[in-house]
Parts: C-alpha cells; structure tokens; sequence
C-alpha cells in the first residue's frame, strides 16, 4: 500500500511539473488542474519568500490573508484557459501596512496575463475589427481595445524621399487625413489629423532633418507642393505619375459624355458600355476591340481627335528621360491648343466643358512632372496604403477617435 501510494504521489507530482512547464510562467507553483464548462482550470500559487513593504521598506513575511483571483491566460491547445492565483496579502511588522505579493506575469488591478495582452496587440496587425479580436482571445472588444492604446507610435525624423498624400479617414471629426511614406524604403511615416496647409507647414517644421530631404512626391495638390516649398528647400517636388495620366484620361471621358448627348439612345448606350477601350492602351487591344473601337471614333471627329492626344499623350509618358520628354511635352501642348477639346476634370452636366482646362493643368506643373523621369519614385505605395486604409474602415465599421486609427494603421503597416 505505502508504495503504491508514493508512486501515486509521484505520478501527480510530476504532472503539476509538467503543467508548470507547459505553462511556461517562472517561480510558479501548480496546484491543481481540472476541467469544467468553462474551459481549463489551473490553481496556482507563487513561492513564499520575503516581501519589502512599500511604506517603510522593511522587510516581512508575515502573511495577513489569502485572496483568489481569476485571471485569463493564452488558450492551451484551443481551450480556454484560466488561472486561479491564490494570492497572499502580507502586513509589515513595523507600519501594520498590508500589501499583495508581487508576481511578473500580471500587473496590478488587472484580470490578463501580459501574455495574453501581447498576444491582443499583436491580432491588431491584422486587418480585424476590435469586437472579432476580443472574441478570438476570450475578452470583450472595449477591453481589446484599452491594451491596444497602450500602442504609440511616433516619426522621429523624416525620409529622404517624402511621400505626401490624402485619404478619406473621416476620424477625429475629420473628413481627409494626410499619409506621410518613405517612398524609398515603401514604410509609412506618419498619418496627420488633416490636410490643411498651416498644419501640414507646422508639422515638417518641427524636424530638424528636414534639409535632408531630397524628394517629395506628391499629386497635382496645390497645398502638398506649396507645403513643400516652404518646409524643404533642398528638396526636389515630383508629381506622381498616375496622376499626371489621370488627366489625360479625364479630358478623353469628359470629350465622350460631351458627344454622345448628340447621338441616339443606343449608340449613347454603346458608348457608355464601350468607355474603357477609349482609355485601354492601344497596344493591348485585341482584334475584335479594334473594331469595336473603330465604329465609336466614327461617331465623332472630336472623339477622334481627343483619343489621338491620349495615345500621344501617353505616349509622352513613356519618355526615357527628362530631355526626351520635354520635347515631347512642348509637341503635345501645341497639337493639344490647336484642338480646343480637352477637359481635365469631369464637369457637372448642369455646366458646360470647360475644352481649355487640361492644358493650362498640365502646362502650370510641366516642371514637376518632368522631375519625375529623372527619378524611380512614385506614389504607388502611397495609394496601396490608402486602400488598406480603406478595408481596415469597412471591416471596423469606421473608427472615429483619430489616435486609434492612426496608431491602428501604422501598427498594421509595421
């Protein structure tokens, strides 16, 4: 009987010990373990030792009472698991001061382990709303989201290559934020509450390095690049190019819907429905799209004319270096003047075209826009940010304090 019993007891002991392993917390000490509706059960305790009290910093080991306290920790095998710590609550001898033990794996007045809370922040990299991060780690969404704002990111000086550009965050009862990204090294720098330009100004102001920086990439935003005038004189504005063929491609559609009101209901059907091959490059149309393409410029000479000056105009695009494009560019502007019908922006249909308004667009940022073939950098990265901007906002349903989501997309982007 005696040996069976202390090869029972041995059985248990050694497997609190690997329970204690396998829970992987030092200097704790396993109880017991059990299972019940909720999930796994762990009764734990810590080692009895000596304890400084934090009024008199005299040293005791009186124990005064034990408490039980609940705690959720990261789920074992996908089984929820809770500790019960037993917690002893020591009184100084000499000041009467009563004080709970200190352990390394819990904070004060909290019910998560640090790991678990580790383990939260960590799912806020994920594109996940706080109510589905809770619920995966067994806590609510409000309590997701308090260790989440222990997150803070800061920008501590700025890249070589700046990026700016806007995104529609609506946050901080905000419509437009601005996105800051190396667009050399494809990181984000910072996101800023607004757009306004005494902000923006304030904001690079603030950096010491901001001689240093030899880029700025922006879109045709008058703000962005009297913004960067103003805050990085030994820097050169490029304009990004996907904005610059935006342009083109605007005046084509705006040209489009302008001669398809005079056409019957069904070749203004066939003309709205035919609108992309007007802007695919010619080089990749297909056969049977060539065709189809033919009997829409048929409609109309100005739709011909104007489909000519996009092919040449993209055309101008694909020039290998600055020189070779500013030549090109000067040729376009003046097949362009002669034409009278481009429209760089879509106009309302209570308004007429404005035929002139691509030109001067193009003409006033000439300058920038040939910057931008004597560099690789663009606002590419930018924009992908801006649609991840865009996904995080559906999936969390709209974040509205702005340090939430501005921590939330640089955690996402790190």
């Amino acid at each position: 009987m005696k040996l069976r019993d202390t090869t029972r007891k041995d059985t248990v002991c050694s497997m609190k010990d690997n329970t204690s392993k396998l829970l992987g917390l030092e200097d704790v000490i396993v109880k017991n373990v059990y299972e019940n509706e909720t999930g796994c059960c762990i009764e734990i305790e810590l080692p009895r030792q000596k304890h400084i009290c934090p009024c008199c910093q005299s040293e005791t080991e009186r124990i005064h009472d034990y408490r039980i306290q609940r705690v959720k920790d990261l789920d074992m095998h996908g089984v929820r698991t809770y500790l019960y710590l037993r917690k002893r609550r020591y009184a100084c001898g000499s000041c009467g001061k009563r004080f709970y033990e200190e352990n390394s794996f819990l904070p004060r007045f909290h019910r998560v382990t640090n790991r678990l809370a580790a383990k939260v922040i960590c799912d806020f990299k994920d594109l996940r709303s706080a109510k589905e991060i809770g619920r995966k780690n067994n806590i609510s969404a409000q309590t997701a989201l308090r260790y989440f704002k222990l997150v803070n990111y800061s920008c501590k000086e700025l890249p070589e290559v700046l990026s700016i550009d806007e995104l529609k965050g609506n946050a901080g009862g905000e419509k437009y934020q601005t996105i800051l990204t190396d667009a050399k090294s494809r990181k984000i720098a910072d996101i800023l509450p607004n757009r306004k330009k005494s902000d923006l100004i304030k904001y690079f102001l603030t950096f010491e390095n901001r001689k240093d920086v030899k880029y700025v990439v922006i879109d045709m935003n008058r703000y962005f690049k009297e913004t960067a005038e103003i805050c990085f004189p030994n820097a050169k504005i490029v304009i990004d190019r996907y904005h610059v063929v935006r342009q083109a491609i605007w005046a084509l559609e705006n040209v489009r819907k302008a001669e398809q009101k005079a056409l019957s209901a069904a070749w203004r059907k066939f003309c709205k429905h035919s609108r992309r091959l007007l802007c695919k490059n010619k080089e990749k149309l297909k056969d049977e799209e060539r065709e189809h393409l033919r009997i829409i410029l048929g409609l109309s000479t100005r739709l011909e004319i104007a489909y000519d000056l996009k092919n040449d105009f993209l055309e101008f695009m694909r020039s290998p270096d600055s020189a070779t494009a500013k030549e090109r560019l000067a040729l376009w502007l003046f097949h362009a003047e002669k034409s009278h019908i481009l429209v760089s922006h879509p106009q309302p249909p209570s308004q007429p075209p404005k035929l002139e308004a691509c030109i001067p667009a193009v003409r006033n940022w000439s300058e920038y826009i040939l910057n931008s073939f004597d560099v690789p950098y663009s606002n590419g990265f930018t924009e992908g940010c801006n649609n991840k901007t865009k996904v995080l906002k559906r999936i969390c349903f709209g974040v509205r304090s702005f340090p939430t989501f501005r921590n939330r997309i640089l955690h996402c982007a790190s």
